[in-house]
């Protein structure tokens, strides 16, 4: 029983990945957005854009990782 547990604990944790992937198509609409009606600026904040996908992407990889420590060490 405490097997699947675990196992159900990493599908849960697993949906974090999915959740992360939406996150970074956000920022990318949101940017693409702004640079369209505003493109003279749209050079300056490339830098924040790829900020805003690196944290968005470092929380999937977090809980990929989760799920593989509730799968495995477990």
């Amino acid at each position: 029983m405490e097997g699947q547990l675990a196992h159900i604990g990493a599908g849960i944790a697993g949906l974090g990945t999915g959740l992360a992937a939406l996150g970074v198509g956000n920022v990318a609409a949101n940017f693409l957005s702004g640079a369209l009606r505003n493109p003279s600026a749209a050079a300056s904040q490339t830098a924040t854009l790829f900020i805003g996908i690196a944290f968005a992407e470092a929380l999937g990889i977090f809980s990929f990782l989760i799920a593989l420590l509730l799968m495995f060490a477990v």
